[in-house]
C-alpha cells in the first residue's frame, strides 16, 4: 500500500511538472509569436492584433480547402468578392497570379464580359507601350500628358490616415501614376512622393476656400504653383452618394485636418450637396474656364450619370461657345462607387452603374465630335484587369480606382471606414491602429498593384490581337445577354448617329 501511495504521489508530481512545462511552453510560444507579430511590417492585422490576428490569415488559407464542403463564396461576397480581392492582394505582393484547375466564374451571367482572342495573338516583340494621353492640349498654358491609364481615384486626407496617404503618394510615384487628392485639400503627405497629383475641388472648396467658404483665386494659385499638381477636378457628385456632400465625422477632424481644410477642429465636416455657384450647365462651363484661367492647368469635372438630358445641353453649349470652353476631361463615377460614409438609400438606389453610364457618355462624346477634346476617366468598382480592359473597350481613356488601392494597402473589407476603428490603419486616426500600416512596405504594394494590373491589361490586349491596351475596341469583346448567351458588345452599346454640327 505504501508503494502504491508513493507511486501515485510521484505520478501526480510528474503530471504537475508536465502541465507546468506545457503551460510554460505555450506561454513562451505565444510570447515569441507576439514579438514576431508586432515587429513584422507586412501584415497590418497581425501588427495591430498580435497572435489573434494570425487566425484571420489561417482561416483565409484553410477556406481554399474547406469551402467546397460548405459553400463557395469566391464570387458571391459583396461589395467585392473573394476572387476580386485575392487578385489584388496577389498583385500588390507581386505574387504569382495564376490559378489552377478551372475558372469559378459561371460564364453565363447577364452582363458578364468575355474577351475575344484572335487566332494569331500579338507577339511580345511586337507589343507597344501604352499610348500617351493628352489633357488640355492647345488650350491650357500647362497641358498634361501621361502614359498611365490606371490611376488612384479621389480619397481625402481625413477619410484616409496619414500613413495611408503617404503610402499611396510614394507608391504612385514609383509606378508613374497619378494620385487624386479627394475633396479634403492638399496635404504635405500628398506631395511627399513627388509624383503627379490631381487636385479635387469639392462642394465645400476645402483647401481653396476663403473665410466664407467661397472659391479663393489666391489659394487656387498657391495650389497650382506646386509642380506636382497637374490637373484640377471639379467634383459635382460621387458614386456612392450622388446628391449628397462629403461626410467626415467630427472624431476624425483632427487639428491638422482642420487646418488643411480650413474648418473647425472636432466638428462634423459635411460638404454642401452642390456648388452654390453652379446652378446650370452654363455656370459649370464658366467655372471650368475660370479655374483653368487662374491655374493654367487642365480642368475637368466629376459626376455620376443619372438623368442624361443635361449632356445634350452641354454638347450644344460647347459648340456654341467654342471647343476651348469644354472640360478637358470628365470623370464618370458610378453607382458602384464607394465612400467612407453615405446614406444607405443613396448608396443602394441612386445613380447609374458604370456598365450602363460609360457607354452612354462615350456615345455622347462621339455624337458631338469631342473625342479629341474631352478625355473620359471611368471610375467605380474597376479593380481587376478585366474591369479596366472592358472600360477601354467601351471607350474610356483612363480608369481610376480607390478601393482597389485600399486593398493594395491591406484593406480587408471590414466595413468600418466611418467608425474610426479600421483594423488595418487605413481609414482611422487612432495612432494605435495606424502603426499597423508600415509606409515603406505598403508603398511598394501600391506600385506593384498598379504595375501588374496594367501589365495584365496588356496581356488581354495582346490575346485579342492588338499591340496595346488603347487599341481595344467593342469589337474585341462580347457580353452575356439575358438568355446566358454571348452577343457582340458593339450591339449592346448606344448607337452614335452622325455627329451634330456646331449649334445643333
Amino acid at each position: 500500500m505504501e508503494n502504491m501511495t508513493s507511486w501515485a504521489f510521484r505520478a501526480l508530481e510528474f503530471s504537475a511538472a508536465l502541465f507546468i512545462f506545457l503551460l510554460g511552453s505555450l506561454v513562451l510560444i505565444v510570447l515569441v509569436l507576439y514579438l514576431r507579430d508586432i515587429t513584422q511590417t507586412q501584415q497590418a492585422i497581425r501588427r495591430n492584433y498580435p497572435v489573434l490576428g494570425r487566425f484571420r490569415y489561417w482561416f483565409e488559407h484553410m477556406g481554399e480547402f474547406f469551402r467546397q464542403y460548405f459553400f463557395a463564396l469566391d464570387r458571391e461576397e459583396m461589395p467585392f468578392n473573394r476572387a476580386q480581392r485575392s487578385w489584388v492582394y496577389r498583385a500588390a505582393k507581386n505574387l504569382d497570379s495564376t490559378v489552377a484547375f478551372g475558372s469559378t466564374r459561371p460564364l453565363n451571367q447577364p452582363g458578364d464580359i468575355i474577351f475575344l482572342n484572335c487566332l494569331l495573338p500579338t507577339l511580345k516583340e511586337d507589343a507597344v507601350p501604352p499610348e500617351p494621353i493628352h489633357f488640355g492640349q492647345r488650350v491650357c498654358r500647362q497641358p498634361y500628358t501621361t502614359s498611365s491609364f490606371f490611376n488612384i481615384s479621389g480619397m481625402s486626407f481625413g477619410s484616409l490616415s496619414v500613413p495611408a496617404v503617404r503610402a499611396l503618394s510614394l507608391g504612385a510615384a514609383k509606378a508613374g501614376i497619378w494620385m487624386n487628392t479627394g475633396e479634403g485639400g492638399l496635404s504635405p503627405y500628398h506631395l511627399e512622393g513627388g509624383g503627379d497629383i490631381v487636385f479635387q475641388i469639392g462642394t465645400a472648396k476645402y483647401g481653396v476656400r476663403d473665410a466664407e467658404g467661397r472659391l479663393s483665386d489666391e489659394r487656387l494659385r498657391a495650389v497650382a504653383a506646386h509642380q506636382e499638381v497637374k490637373m484640377f477636378e471639379l467634383k459635382l457628385s460621387q458614386g456612392a452618394k450622388p446628391g449628397k456632400g462629403g461626410i467626415l465625422p467630427g472624431e476624425k477632424v483632427t487639428a491638422e485636418i482642420a487646418a488643411i481644410r480650413g474648418i473647425p477642429e472636432g466638428k462634423d465636416s459635411i460638404s454642401p450637396n452642390g456648388h452654390p455657384e453652379i446652378r446650370s450647365v452654363d455656370d459649370l462651363l464658366d467655372m471650368i474656364e475660370h479655374i483653368r484661367d487662374v491655374t493654367g492647368k487642365p480642368v475637368g469635372f466629376k459626376a455620376v450619370l443619372g438623368g442624361t438630358a443635361w449632356l445634350d445641353e452641354l454638347g450644344q453649349l460647347i459648340h456654341q461657345r467654342g471647343n476651348g470652353s469644354a472640360p478637358d476631361f470628365i470623370t464618370l463615377d458610378s453607382a458602384d462607387g464607394g465612400t467612407g460614409a453615405a446614406p444607405q438609400s443613396l448608396m443602394d438606389y441612386m445613380g447609374l452603374p458604370i456598365r450602363r453610364s460609360l457607354p452612354l457618355l462615350v456615345a455622347w462624346r462621339q455624337r458631338f465630335g469631342l473625342e479629341q477634346r474631352i478625355r473620359i476617366i471611368a471610375s467605380g468598382k474597376l479593380i481587376n484587369p478585366s474591369d479596366v480592359a472592358w472600360a477601354l473597350c467601351v471607350g474610356a481613356d483612363v480608369v481610376t480606382s480607390a478601393r482597389g488601392f485600399m486593398f493594395a494597402l491591406g484593406c480587408i473589407q471590414a466595413l468600418q471606414c466611418n467608425k474610426n476603428r479600421c483594423p488595418t490603419g487605413i481609414t482611422t486616426h487612432d495612432p494605435k491602429l495606424q502603426k499597423g500600416l508600415v509606409v515603406s512596405d505598403k508603398s511598394d504594394r501600391v506600385a506593384q498593384y498598379a504595375t501588374n494590373l496594367m501589365y495584365e491589361v496588356g496581356v488581354i490586349a495582346h490575346s485579342c490581337g492588338v499591340k496595346g491596351p488603347h487599341q481595344l475596341s467593342p469589337l474585341h469583346a462580347m457580353v452575356i445577354d439575358d438568355h446566358g448567351l454571348p452577343v457582340p458588345l458593339a450591339d449592346q452599346l448606344p448607337s452614335s448617329p452622325d455627329k451634330r454640327p456646331p449649334g445643333a
